[in-house]
């Protein structure tokens, strides 16, 4: 993952490609996310890292087809490099909520 640690803006295009790398071995966690029913972002306590794949019949430029990742466009999404001991990837975050997409190190 030498590529992302060393890439100085990401963007979609980064992050499309970072999937597309690793499609067998992706993981999300969906941090927060938009209820319709509060009509506000609720955060989720237990949130944890799970196995996703891309639907390629689902993405379009904004829609990525990851499941858990959500992108609304016109430069309100931010994008930032994610780390820890065991994992590398890609926080994203919206009006839609914040997720993490990584891969094992």
């Amino acid at each position: 993952m030498k590529t992302l640690n060393t890439t100085k803006k990401i963007t979609l295009a980064t992050l499309k490609s970072f999937a597309k790398r690793n499609a067998d071995n992706l993981l999300v966690k969906m941090e927060s996310g938009f209820d319709g029913m509060t009509d506000m972002v609720e955060y989720d306590k237990n949130a944890s890292f799970n196995p996703t794949v891309i639907n390629k019949e689902k993405a379009n430029y904004y829609r990525t087809g990851i499941q858990g990742i959500y992108t609304v466009g016109s430069s309100r999404d931010y994008f930032t490099l994610y780390e820890d001991e065991k994992l590398i990837g890609i926080e994203v975050y919206n009006c839609c909520g914040t997720s993490i997409l990584a891969v094992k190190k």
